[in-house]
């Protein structure tokens, strides 16, 4: 089992329950590939870089997991078609 990182940035305009339903709907996705998620982050809403879909600001949310190697690629598949993710990240974390 490795260590991975899910960075989701979430879109700042819908409301804490659609909100939620979308980090939840990732989590879920998470534990139906075989991971076990250790920790969840929510840093609340931040300025973005730049502008994302004429929007300046999301919801930032960091999903901490441990998984085969083969969960993050079905993951990041199904996150990328969720229609409140802005953008997201996947990594693995390096063993201390």
């Amino acid at each position: 089992m490795n260590k991975y990182e899910l960075a989701l940035v979430v879109n700042a305009k819908i409301e804490d329950e659609a909100r939620a339903e979308v980090v939840e709907k990732a989590k879920e996705y998470i534990t139906r590939f075989g991971g076990t998620i250790t920790e969840v982050e929510e840093w609340g809403k931040k300025r973005l870089a730049y502008e994302i879909q004429k929007m300046r600001e999301g919801f930032y949310y960091f999903i901490k997991f441990d998984a085969d190697a083969d969960c993050p690629a079905e993951v990041e598949k199904r996150v990328r078609i969720l229609d409140n993710v802005l953008r997201f990240l996947c990594v693995r974390q390096e063993e201390a």
